[in-house]
């Protein structure tokens, strides 16, 4: 997997209008982690990609009524069985974060990568995830290196509104699948 024009290599590119330009002079300093499944504990399906693209259906599923006009995405997506979803270039603004403030800083988007994992907060994500979280955040530090040390969750940024990538998420396993890039472990 390499970056090319801020697109991934090798992963599907679903295009979403979901974004804009980051402010002057920004550039990534933070990756934030997201989780999401439509209908919420569902897995699988259209509906994420057409969420993110503008797409979604009000009346394909009751619980899409209250989201379907939102204007949101992500800069990718990892499913379950580790498959990475590309939606906008990591160079440009995706809206992902909503109202949100990390060390004093308000407006996450403007400086922020948002990476979704197919999943809910309870619910323990797959090793498959973990690597492909782990590989794309490895290639994302060589490009834009403050982001080694600018991890976090959507709940860290957003605490009154937001809850994932929730308790499921295991931190110290992800981070110690960063110091080990070459590491197949079934862990």
């Amino acid at each position: 997997m390499q970056l090319q024009a801020g697109w991934l290599s090798g992963v599907k590119r679903v295009a979403s209008p979901h974004f804009n330009q980051r402010p002057e002079n920004e550039i990534p300093t933070l990756l934030v982690i997201h989780n999401i499944s439509l209908p919420p504990g569902e897995f699988g399906g259209p509906w994420i990609d057409d969420l993110f693209t503008g797409k979604l259906e009000a009346g394909a599923h009751p619980y899409f009524a209250d989201i379907a006009h939102l204007r949101v995405s992500a800069h990718c997506l990892i499913r379950r069985d580790g498959e990475i979803v590309q939606y906008v270039p990591f160079h440009l603004r995706a809206w992902h974060a909503g109202v949100s403030c990390y060390q004093g800083r308000e407006g996450c988007n403007d400086f922020s990568i948002g990476i979704e994992l197919e999943g809910t907060d309870v619910l323990p994500y797959t090793d498959k995830q973990y690597r492909a979280l782990q590989a794309v955040t490895r290639l994302l530090t060589e490009h834009f290196p403050q982001i080694a040390e600018n991890i976090t969750g959507h709940s860290d940024i957003a605490p009154e509104r937001k809850t994932d990538p929730g308790p499921a998420f295991d931190w110290k396993r992800f981070r110690e699948g960063l110091e080990q890039p070459h590491s197949r472990s079934g862990r």
